[in-house]
């Protein structure tokens, strides 16, 4: 059995949430060390110690104004000069408590600003697995994860080649985009279409266009780790390089706010990423149509001097951009603020960087450790992990996330940017579910009287223990630590192997009495194996990352590997972590979509619309008349466009376009009709049968698989017909689109029917 435990499994809790750094006493021994040897290196001017972050380095070319330049747009009326996308961690639009205002409701300077000049989607949607990495880079991109790499995530396994030291690696999903997995055991891209070749970069329509696309905190557009990533980047530059590495070394905290999280890629030729601002070559060597010519700034280190010219960056309160140990530079991912993330988003905007993308971590886990400017309740709260609906150290935070947007609009309204010639876009990568008992005092709500809780954390529980005191399983496997874990046996059995069939059956009858509510619970709701994993866009173009199967559990329960017996408790209540997301329960795959500027309606909040990630991509580039490169997966939400942003040929197509579009959501979205009563198929496939008798799991795997298949075929022709309408000027007939529609709903009976027939 084994038992190696890996930190980027637990990638839910650790790999968004916080950096793992070596000991104070150890970086001490490190500095002194390499600090003799680097002094002496030609690379040391470039990192020696200075008042101000750009010391040492050659002065910045002049900092342009707000001004977009040559930025082309091609908006309906010429209006959008500006993008701002902003991508909040868990932030909810309902409430978790119906007593406590949720999360949007008591950030009303944010909520009003789109719910008065724009519009609120509420039925929006996740792909699978609903996970920070997953969801970001699928809005990024406009594709689902099995044509961007990362359906797996916030870390993912992969299966080794025969003679390996361990059977299966894992890494986090969170990496610069060119990076390769490992050049030993899998040297695929992270970021992989399903031919194996690098994923199209979702900055390079903007780039070719002549905008400069600045990224703050957002998924993979910057450096996610001072290791890898720095030797992907600053290959071309070897001073540089040595020199980064060498302060990763002896200095990490410092190099992290040095190098991770911020990073402009420029238009062609562009001052901004001058070599005299240390720009470095943006080098996508697979973007379809080639990519050559171009430029990018990595890190807080050179950003910072060229959109703030005149001493430290700021955050949108006026308080320096710094870590929690005084690093000037990058925050950091895990506890990011609404003030710290918008004072990027500003100053890029400013200072000639007209298109940006940045993320907001949560409100509802204690920051005050990340966060040196947090609010005061959170530094006396007593819950520094998870945080309840109403606890005042949450409340606290929106309040703190409030003003800052308050602040925001202010700023960029006295620049000139605003909803008059900027598109907003805001959204949440996915909801979540809370575990914990009920609030006291009964009634609480939060702003006026603070709410706490006497059971308060996510369930873990030891999968090891379970399969094998419950089901007698004791066969060598591993999983991603997650509430939906991810199987990986050892051996890599293939579909239908009998060793597989044991994991899956024995998966699907595990229990466990909950800690929160004394109640026995079935731990599994619903199981995918990768024929099922394939409908659901969740295969990739790497065949080592398809897992042997994937079980989507309770809620409240988050799942690990230990020991192969229950002697100590295999559940038991953890209350650093509240808040559970990656399943398929509504309140996580539900979240959000903002949308705010030229071309959009006032339509106030809308929740008839049903839409999800990939559909952000294509209503961007509709609205700002570009195209990318590559297919996208989504369709442009032309219901809640003015009349007169919408092209031409969608509007010629009528009401085909509108009715084509939904009927392609409907069979082609992971958490869409056809996807959920597919997963009711394949949980009874996987649940079914017995060594000797297998023949339901047979059969319906089978209907799955040519399910699928026609699927494909459909949605391919649907998607077609809709990106011809979108970008290419050719409207949808009346016919085809009534035979299209024929089609998905013919499919869809089939299913629904197959969904509720009982084989067993």
């Amino acid at each position: 059995m084994q038992f190696r435990f890996n930190i980027a499994k637990k990638s839910a809790h650790f790999l968004r949430k916080q950096r793992v750094h070596v000991t104070g006493r150890l970086r001490q021994v490190l500095a002194v060390v390499v600090a003799i040897t680097f002094a002496f290196s030609p690379a040391a001017q470039l990192f020696m110690p200075a008042p101000v972050q750009a010391a040492g380095l050659p002065a910045p070319a002049p900092s342009p104004n707000n001004s977009s330049g040559d930025c082309a747009l091609n908006s309906a009326h010429g209006e959008i000069q500006h993008v701002i996308y902003i991508q909040f961690d868990n932030v909810h639009f309902t409430r978790d408590n119906p007593n406590v205002p949720s999360d949007l409701e008591q950030m009303p300077n944010l909520l009003n600003f789109i719910t008065n000049n724009g519009v609120l989607m509420t039925n929006h949607h996740t792909p699978l697995k609903s996970h920070t990495a997953d969801d970001i880079i699928t809005s990024l991109t406009g594709v689902y994860p099995d044509r961007h790499g990362m359906p797996i995530s916030n870390s993912f396994g992969w299966f080794t080649p025969p003679g390996s030291k361990f059977f299966d690696g894992f890494a986090s999903s969170f990496q610069y985009w060119t990076d390769i997995v490992n050049a030993t055991t899998d040297p695929s891209f992270f970021m992989i279409t399903p031919d194996g070749k690098n994923a199209p970069a979702p900055w390079v329509t903007w780039t070719r266009a002549g905008c400069n696309v600045g990224a703050a905190s957002i998924a993979n557009m910057e450096l996610e780790n001072v290791n890898g990533d720095i030797k992907t980047v600053f290959a071309n530059d070897p001073t540089l390089l040595a020199a980064a590495l060498a302060e990763a070394k002896s200095n990490f905290s410092q190099a992290v706010a040095d190098f991770e999280g911020i990073a402009v890629h420029c238009a062609a030729g562009n001052a901004v990423c001058s070599s005299a601002n240390h720009g470095e070559p943006d080098v996508l060597p697979q973007e379809p149509g080639g990519y050559s010519g171009f430029n990018a700034l990595y890190g807080h280190k050179f950003v910072a001097p060229v959109v703030s010219p005149n001493g430290p960056l700021n955050d949108i309160d006026g308080n320096p951009e710094q870590d929690s140990h005084g690093n000037l530079g990058f925050p950091g991912f895990g506890g990011i603020s609404a003030a710290q993330t918008l004072g990027y988003v500003a100053a890029m905007q400013e200072n000639g960087i007209p298109i940006t993308y940045a993320y907001i971590s949560d409100a509802h886990d204690n920051h005050s450790s990340a966060n040196p400017f947090g609010p005061a309740e959170c530094a006396t709260d007593p819950e520094f992990g998870g945080l309840g609906p109403g606890n005042a150290c949450y409340v606290a935070q929106l309040a703190a996330y409030n003003e800052a947007f308050g602040k925001f609009f202010a700023r960029l309204a006295a620049d000139g940017i605003n909803k008059s010639n900027t598109l907003f876009v805001i959204t949440a990568d996915e909801g979540d579910h809370f575990a914990g008992g009920p609030a006291s005092p009964a009634g609480c709500d939060g702003v006026n009287i603070p709410c706490g809780y006497a059971k308060l954390g996510e369930i873990d529980s030891n999968l090891t223990g379970l399969l094998a005191t419950e089901q007698g399983i004791t066969a060598t496997f591993d999983s991603q630590f997650d509430m939906v874990p991810v199987f990986y046996i050892a051996g890599n059995p293939p579909v239908g192997d009998p060793l597989a069939r044991s994991f899956e059956r024995a998966s699907a009858k595990l229990t466990a009495v909950s800690p929160i509510t004394g109640n026995t619970d079935n731990l599994t709701e619903a199981l995918a194996d990768p024929v099922e994993l394939k409908l659901l866009h969740m295969v990739t173009g790497d065949p080592q990352r398809t897992p042997s199967f994937v079980m989507f559990g309770d809620p409240d329960y988050f799942f690990l590997t230990g020991a192969p017996n229950c002697n100590s408790p295999c559940v038991s209540e953890s209350a650093g972590f509240a808040w559970n997301h990656g399943g398929i329960d509504k309140e996580i795959v539900t979240t959000f979509l903002g949308m705010v500027g030229p071309g959009v309606k006032n339509k106030n909040v809308d929740d008839d619309v049903w839409s999800d990630h990939v559909d952000i991509r294509p209503t961007m580039l509709v609205l700002t008349g570009l195209k990318d490169d590559y297919q996208s997966e989504g369709r442009a939400l032309v219901e809640e466009l003015q009349h007169w942003a919408i092209p031409d040929a969608i509007r010629d197509s009528g009401d085909e376009f509108v009715e084509v579009a939904r009927a392609f959501k409907k069979i082609n979205a992971p958490n869409a009709e056809l996807g959920r009563l597919s997963l009711r198929i394949s949980t009874k496939a996987l649940a079914s049968g017995s060594p000797g008798s297998d023949s339901t799991y047979i059969n319906l795997e089978n209907d799955l698989s040519n399910i699928t298949t026609q699927r494909d075929t459909i949605a391919a022709d649907m998607l077609n017909r809709l990106e011809d309408a979108e970008f290419n000027g050719k409207r949808i007939s009346e016919g085809k689109a009534h035979q299209l529609i024929r089609q998905a709903e013919g499919l869809l009976g089939i299913v629904e029917r197959l969904a509720h027939q009982d084989r067993d």
